[in-house]
């Protein structure tokens, strides 16, 4: 076989480029295995530099079958690395894993590929390959037990690629196209309000603590007596539990009505709004 048959081979196996196939079969004297080790050597170095950099950029994936449905976040440096033809082919396969995985991010990397590698090993060649830092995110899966989920993305990259996803679950005994159509809506609705939980009672303590903080510190030199601030503070983490609760917000198609009065006016008894996800890439 002549070096440039060799050459070839090897970054057919390896994905590298050719000035980094041919040093690498010169390191090995010709022997392609070796010269294969030698770059994922490299490959792991160069990826391990990477990794102190910032992934700010990114996709959104969503993947689904009959039974569940998945949000994936993979993270890049740069928008144009987030179109890359590689990138993509490589976050597509990953996220029908993830959605195969449930989510569970640890087994994910442990995960065989289509060239029968982990998710690991093809992430350290990826980022090698390509020149970037790049991260696996959050991850989100909604089973499909006794309801149903509608999706949307928005800013599509390519086919089941965008930069914001959002996965909402309904469940009814009914099966109908109103159905149907409300829940293509929330999804867009959700994708609009980012909603931080469904309900008031369910906004995490933490986030409720922090707010009453920023309230505090906004009134504390406002001059109010302390009986004057206190119902002032009250009124102003009310509405920041109605904005962000989706149950309470605002309907974006018709301001003028709560989410719970569309479910309301659907007039279908037995439908719950289950749970519901968004990811959205720099957030």
């Amino acid at each position: 076989m002549s070096d440039i048959d060799k050459i070839k081979k090897l970054r057919k196996v390896t994905g590298a480029g050719f000035k980094d196939c041919n040093l690498a079969l010169k390191e090995a004297k010709g022997d392609i295995e070796k010269a294969n080790e030698i770059l994922r050597v490299k490959g792991i170095a160069k990826a391990s530099k990477k990794m102190s950099r910032d992934a700010k950029e990114g996709v959104i994936i969503l993947s689904r079958n009959e039974k569940k449905v998945s949000l994936l976040e993979v993270n890049c440096e740069t928008d144009f690395v987030g179109k890359n033809e590689d990138f993509i082919k490589f976050v597509k396969e990953l996220s029908d894993l993830n959605n195969d995985c449930s989510s569970n991010l640890k087994k994910l990397d442990e995960s065989l590929m289509h060239n029968k590698k982990s998710v690991n090993e093809n992430l350290v060649a990826l980022i090698a390959k390509i020149g970037e830092k790049i991260t696996i995110g959050r991850a989100k899966t909604l089973e499909n037990l006794n309801f149903r989920n509608f999706s949307y993305q928005h800013t599509i990259v390519k086919d089941n690629v965008s930069k914001l996803g959002v996965i909402v679950s309904l469940e009814s005994k009914e099966k109908s196209e109103k159905i149907d159509v409300f829940g293509k809506q929330l999804a867009m609705h959700i994708a609009a309000s980012n909603p931080i939980a469904l309900t008031s009672d369910k906004i995490k303590k933490e986030v409720i603590d922090k707010e009453q903080e920023l309230i505090a510190e906004e009134l504390k030199n406002s001059g109010k007596t302390e009986e004057i601030a206190k119902k002032i503070s009250l009124g102003k983490l009310k509405k920041f539990k109605d904005d962000n609760s989706l149950m309470t917000q605002d309907w974006v198609i018709e301001p003028k009505k709560k989410v719970k009065d569309i479910v309301s006016e659907l007039g279908i008894n037995d439908i719950i709004i289950k749970d519901f996800v968004r990811l959205k890439i720099g957030e």
